[in-house]
Protein backbone atom coordinates (compact mmCIF):
# COMPACT_ATOMS: atom_id res chain seq x y z
CA UNK A 1 0.00 0.00 0.00
CA UNK A 2 1.41 3.36 -0.97
CA UNK A 3 1.85 6.18 1.72
CA UNK A 4 0.30 8.96 1.19
CA UNK A 5 2.51 12.21 0.77
CA UNK A 6 1.60 13.25 4.37
CA UNK A 7 2.37 9.80 5.73
CA UNK A 8 5.64 9.62 3.71
CA UNK A 9 6.47 13.69 4.79
CA UNK A 10 5.55 12.69 8.27
CA UNK A 11 8.02 9.54 8.59
CA UNK A 12 11.05 11.02 6.91
CA UNK A 13 10.78 13.53 9.09
CA UNK A 14 10.79 11.60 12.24
CA UNK A 15 13.84 9.21 10.66
CA UNK A 16 15.93 12.69 10.00
CA UNK A 17 15.08 13.91 13.56
CA UNK A 18 16.39 10.47 14.75
CA UNK A 19 19.72 10.42 12.70
CA UNK A 20 20.40 14.04 13.35
CA UNK A 21 19.98 13.03 17.75
CA UNK A 22 22.84 9.77 16.59
CA UNK A 23 26.40 10.99 17.12
CA UNK A 24 27.51 8.30 14.80
CA UNK A 25 25.52 9.86 12.06
CA UNK A 26 26.85 12.99 10.12
CA UNK A 27 24.51 14.55 7.36
CA UNK A 28 26.45 15.32 4.40
CA UNK A 29 23.95 18.27 2.18
CA UNK A 30 20.77 19.96 2.74
CA UNK A 31 18.29 18.81 5.39
CA UNK A 32 15.69 18.82 1.67
CA UNK A 33 17.56 16.66 -0.24
CA UNK A 34 17.96 14.78 2.52
CA UNK A 35 14.92 13.84 2.98
CA UNK A 36 13.81 13.67 -0.52
CA UNK A 37 16.76 10.66 -0.42
CA UNK A 38 14.38 9.48 2.75
CA UNK A 39 11.27 9.76 1.35
CA UNK A 40 12.70 7.77 -2.33
CA UNK A 41 14.22 4.81 -0.14
CA UNK A 42 10.53 4.37 1.59
CA UNK A 43 9.14 4.19 -1.58
CA UNK A 44 11.27 1.73 -2.68
CA UNK A 45 11.23 -0.46 0.10
CA UNK A 46 7.80 -0.57 0.15
CA UNK A 47 7.54 -1.51 -3.52
CA UNK A 48 9.50 -4.79 -3.23
CA UNK A 49 7.30 -5.52 -0.01
CA UNK A 50 3.91 -5.05 -1.88
CA UNK A 51 5.97 -7.59 -5.13
CA UNK A 52 6.77 -10.24 -2.86
CA UNK A 53 2.93 -9.64 -1.14
CA UNK A 54 1.67 -10.43 -4.58
CA UNK A 55 4.37 -13.09 -5.13
CA UNK A 56 3.49 -14.75 -1.89
CA UNK A 57 -0.46 -14.12 -2.51
CA UNK A 58 -0.29 -15.95 -5.69
CA UNK A 59 2.07 -18.85 -4.22
CA UNK A 60 -0.71 -19.63 -1.73
CA UNK A 61 -3.60 -19.57 -4.05
CA UNK A 62 -1.98 -22.28 -6.08
CA UNK A 63 -1.90 -24.83 -3.52
CA UNK A 64 -3.57 -27.60 -4.77
CA UNK A 65 -5.70 -27.63 -1.22
CA UNK A 66 -7.22 -24.02 -0.53
CA UNK A 67 -6.40 -22.11 2.40
CA UNK A 68 -8.59 -19.65 3.81
CA UNK A 69 -7.08 -16.33 4.19
CA UNK A 70 -6.76 -15.30 8.08
CA UNK A 71 -6.82 -19.01 9.25
CA UNK A 72 -3.84 -19.53 11.49
CA UNK A 73 -2.49 -22.28 8.59
CA UNK A 74 -2.64 -19.23 6.33
CA UNK A 75 -0.71 -17.26 8.70
CA UNK A 76 2.15 -19.13 9.24
CA UNK A 77 2.26 -20.16 5.41
CA UNK A 78 2.14 -16.41 4.50
CA UNK A 79 4.80 -15.58 6.96
CA UNK A 80 7.06 -18.31 6.19
CA UNK A 81 6.71 -17.72 2.44
CA UNK A 82 7.12 -13.92 2.37
CA UNK A 83 10.07 -14.02 4.71
CA UNK A 84 11.74 -16.73 1.78
CA UNK A 85 10.52 -14.34 -0.62
CA UNK A 86 12.10 -11.45 0.97
CA UNK A 87 15.19 -12.65 1.39
CA UNK A 88 15.52 -13.43 -2.35
CA UNK A 89 15.27 -9.95 -2.56
CA UNK A 90 17.57 -8.63 0.20
CA UNK A 91 20.20 -6.16 -0.92
CA UNK A 92 23.78 -7.51 0.34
Amino acid sequence: MPLSEDKASHLSHVILKSLKSTSSAHLKGEEAQVLREIKRVLAAELAVEEQVDRIVRAKLASYSRPVVEGSQEWDVLYRKAFEEEARKRKKV
